[in-house]
């Protein structure tokens, strides 16, 4: 009994003497996740740790990219952390909610806030006086780009349909769909910015009348998608003048600015068009000249009860100043000159998918004098490139009130083609109602309580109110807050002015 218990001791004994002379890098392996993915400005753990597990507070740990091993990341030995560039950027971090860190081997590195340069291969280097090991982990840093947007060029009763959306990284994906089938575009470009991100463009030919959907994404899951149903622009009748977006609202604008000249239609404030008159007529007879397709326009005293206050949306556009809620150009040279352009046109929020909404926006200044260039009303368009060729018109989600600086008598709306009307003076402050559920956009003359013009148009999806304060204009305009005692006000005014 006893020999074999001494035989046993020295088997055991021999064994731990040829296990630990052998050379630590056969009995420290480093283990490696070989890849990870993180969103831009977000924390990401490369994962790394020894096996079998055992401490490494006493070794040395390495964290390099590429092949800059003496320009490590992550830099640990002799139980501190030394100085690198990425100081206060990086850190030891946990592999999983059960590690129990250095002490058990892990030797993870978290990346804090990482970005599109830190994308790459991560070297881990774990060694001690007797030897090392490696792992490598591929890191890819993914940018959720903008929605697409949806325009349409008709030719022939054929819809060309262009699909664009920027801001992406990696590469995204695109693809066209009917309520059937994907379908096969006519063209596909990809590009990259020098921040790197990456846009792409494409255009399908659409012989139908039937809605297509165009989706970018870097895969199939959190795709961002745009639908659009092309409808065939009516074609221009013998002997008429209205064309484009709007044709029922078209019609009638040329039909009153007739009936106006020859002095036989005077307008009170629920016609559709209110300028100064001499001789007011009758409700009974302005209704009768209002065409079936035109919303009744709502009285402003009931757009109040809908007020929301509205804020600007922060682009950091070079070409804006936002200050509280205060909106006007920086000034400087512009290529389009003077005049109003995509370069200062902004979104504001909330968007609305449903319901009734109002809002003012104020363009007097006393100092400077009131704004002659500006654009005011509501767009369905997710993001506004500055530099699109996209003509801002109803029929690509536009939808405006505008006054330009040589156009002194009169204000336009964004129709095919636009439609102009006719003033005695330009609004101080125009009040915007949209009722999204009947289809109805009207714009108000608050300090005349007088309605400009109440048009229809079909929206889809979330629509956002739009502005533009124009380029050269000196006056800001100011998107008004208004509290409850305010609006209570307002409210009182309106009805005793009635």
């Amino acid at each position: 009994m006893g020999l074999q218990q001494t035989h046993r001791g020295f088997v055991v004994a021999l064994c731990a003497f040829l296990y630990s002379s052998l050379p630590v890098s056969s009995n420290l392996v480093v283990l490696v996740k070989n890849a990870v993915s993180v969103d831009s400005d977000h924390a990401i753990t490369l994962p790394c740790w020894l096996n079998p597990s055992q401490s490494a507070e006493n070794l040395e740990v390495r964290w390099y990219l590429g092949k800059n091993f003496d320009d490590p990341i992550m830099l640990y030995r002799a139980k501190k952390m030394e100085v690198t560039p990425y100081q206060g950027r990086v850190e030891f971090g946990l592999k999983d909610a059960t590690s129990g860190g250095l002490k058990t081997g892990d030797v993870s590195l978290k990346l804090l806030s990482a970005t599109l340069k830190d994308e790459g291969d991560y070297t881990c280097y774990v060694s001690s006086d007797q030897g090392y090991d490696t792992g490598i982990v591929k890191l890819t840093v993914t940018k959720m780009g903008a929605p697409p947007i949806l325009s349409v060029v008709w030719k022939d009763n054929v819809a060309n349909v262009s699909c664009a959306s920027e801001g992406w990284h990696p590469e995204p994906r695109l693809r066209w769909s009917d309520q059937k089938k994907d379908l096969t575009p006519g063209g596909l470009q990809h590009s990259v910015d020098s921040s790197g991100l990456q846009s792409v463009h494409s255009w399908i030919l659409v012989s139908d009348s039937s809605e297509v959907s165009c989706s970018v994404g870097l895969s199939d899951e959190g795709a961002k998608e745009a639908r659009l149903l092309p409808v065939p622009p009516q074609k221009k009748e013998p002997g008429s003048s209205a064309g484009g977006g709007w044709v029922a609202f078209g019609i009638l604008i040329l039909l009153i600015a007739v009936l106006a000249s020859l002095g036989l239609l005077y307008f009170r404030k629920r016609a559709l068009f209110l300028g100064k008159t001499d001789k007011p007529g009758s409700d009974e007879e302005n209704q009768k000249l209002l065409l079936k397709d035109v919303v009744q326009p709502t009285d402003l005293s009931t757009c109040i009860t809908h007020y929301v206050n509205v804020t600007l949306e922060e682009t950091g556009s070079p070409h804006l100043i936002i200050k509280d809620g205060k909106l006007r150009d920086k000034g400087g040279q512009y290529t389009e000159g003077q005049k109003v352009t995509c370069l200062t046109a902004i979104k504001g929020t909330p968007g609305f998918s449903s319901g009734q909404h109002y809002w003012e926006v104020s363009l007097e200044n006393p100092s400077v004098g009131l704004k002659k260039s500006w654009w005011v009303g509501v767009t369905s368009a997710a993001i506004i490139l500055p530099e699109s060729d996209i003509p801002l018109t109803a029929s690509n989600g536009f939808w405006f009130l505008s006054s330009s600086p040589d156009k002194e008598g009169s204000l336009q709306i964004s129709t095919e083609p636009n439609v102009s009307l006719h003033v005695s003076s330009r609004p101080q402050i125009v009040g915007v109602f949209l009722n999204y559920d009947s289809g109805e956009l009207s714009f108000y003359n608050v300090k005349d309580k007088r309605l400009i013009a109440s048009v229809t148009a079909s929206f889809r999806g979330e629509v956002f109110p739009f502005f533009n304060p124009g380029i050269g204009d000196k006056a800001p305009m100011e998107i008004l807050q208004k509290s409850v005692l305010d609006l209570s006000s307002d409210m009182t005014n309106s009805v005793d002015e009635t």
